[in-house]
Formats: structure tokens, C-alpha cells, sequence
């Protein structure tokens, strides 16, 4: 039962770390369309249901926050995911070396 709780956090962490990856990709990608557009250029960003007009020096600090808080979210899942998998293996290395013992003396 532990074994199948530790599987499936992990499970969780990954899922939550693939979905932060694919953010930043965005978060990249916008960034680097930005860079291309003028100072002046007019932008629009989705709030909601809503497309608000701003400026491109603030949309770029927003995204470049936004880039720096998911980039530090990615580096806490990584090393939660690394922690999760080595404790799925030992206990799966428990669990085996049990049923070893326990068949064997049987």
C-alpha cells in the first residue's frame, strides 16, 4: 500500500513537471516574439475572457517574473521526483527481498 501511495505522488510530481515544462516553452516562445516586435508595437494579453491592452516593457517583466517563478518550480519538482524514484526502489527492493525470504522459508 505504501509502495502504490510513493508510485503514485510520484506520478503526480512528474505530471506537474511536464505541465511546468510546456509553460516555460510558452513563456520562451513569447519572450522571443517579443524581442522581434517593435517598442511601440501594440499587445494584447488574456485576463480571463478578456484581451487588455499593454505595453511591451511590462508584458516582458510579467513574463520574464513569470519564466524565473517556473523555472525555480521545475528545479523543486526535479529534485522531488528524483527523491520519489529512489524511495520507490527501495521499498520496491524491500519488498522483493521479502517475498525472497519468505518464499524461501516456506
Amino acid at each position: 500500500m505504501r509502495l502504490q501511495q510513493l508510485q503514485r505522488t510520484l506520478q503526480v510530481v512528474v505530471t506537474q513537471k511536464t505541465q511546468l515544462e510546456l509553460e516555460l516553452s510558452e513563456i520562451k516562445a513569447a519572450l522571443e516574439e517579443l524581442g522581434k516586435m517593435k517598442k511601440d508595437a501594440v499587445i494584447y494579453k488574456s485576463v480571463g475572457s478578456l484581451l487588455l491592452k499593454t505595453d511591451k516593457r511590462s508584458i516582458s517583466s510579467e513574463l520574464k517574473e513569470r519564466n524565473e517563478l517556473v523555472d525555480t518550480r521545475i528545479t523543486v519538482l526535479t529534485k522531488q521526483e528524483e527523491r520519489s524514484r529512489k524511495k520507490v526502489e527501495e521499498l520496491q527492493k524491500k519488498i522483493q527481498l521479502k517475498l525472497k525470504t519468505t518464499g524461501s522459508s516456506t
